[in-house]
C-alpha cells in the first residue's frame, strides 16, 4: 500500500483535517509521514529599498512561521507513534513546491485539504489543491 505520505500544511484549520487523516492513514499502513510548509519569497520590486521590512527580517519571520507549522505536524505524528520528517521550502507557487517535494521524497501519496469552494468562486480563486490534482503524477487524497 502506501509507504511514504506527504501532507502539506499552511496552518489553517481545514489543513488540520488533512493532517489528522494522514496520521491515521500512515499509522494504519505503517507508512512514513512527511510534511512541508511553503514560505513566501520576499516581494522584491523596483522600489525594494523602500520596503517596510528588510529582506532578512522577512525571511526569518517566514521561517519561524513555517517551522512552527511543521513542528505542529511532527509533534502530532510523534504523539500517534508515526515517524514524520518535516521540511520548509521557499517557493513562488506552493503547488509546484509540493509536487517537487513529493517527487524528491519518493512519496507515493499526497494528502491535502480542500476548502470545498464551488461554482464561480472555485473557478476564479482556484486552489493549491486543485493545481496539485491537475499536475501531480502521485495520487492525491483530498480531505474536506
Amino acid at each position: 500500500m502506501f509507504k511514504r505520505i506527504l501532507v502539506p500544511t499552511d496552518g489553517s484549520e481545514i489543513t488540520t483535517k488533512a493532517i489528522d487523516t494522514s496520521i491515521a492513514l500512515a499509522k494504519s499502513v505503517g507508512a512514513q509521514l512527511y510534511t512541508i510548509s511553503v514560505k513566501e519569497p520576499f516581494p522584491y520590486s523596483a522600489i525594494s529599498e523602500m520596503q517596510p521590512t528588510p529582506p532578512q527580517e522577512f525571511f526569518d519571520a517566514q521561517e519561524r512561521i513555517a517551522a512552527k507549522r511543521v513542528q505542529a505536524v511532527t509533534d502530532a505524528s510523534k504523539a500517534a507513534g508515526v515517524p514524520c520528517e518535516g521540511h520548509t521550502v521557499e517557493a513562488l507557487h506552493p503547488w509546484e513546491a509540493i509536487i517537487d517535494h513529493a517527487t524528491r521524497m519518493n512519496c507515493d501519496l499526497l494528502v491535502m485539504a480542500s476548502h470545498g469552494r464551488r461554482g464561480v468562486s472555485a473557478l476564479l480563486l482556484g486552489s493549491e489543491t486543485q493545481k496539485v490534482l491537475t499536475h501531480s503524477k502521485v495520487p492525491v487524497l483530498v480531505v474536506r
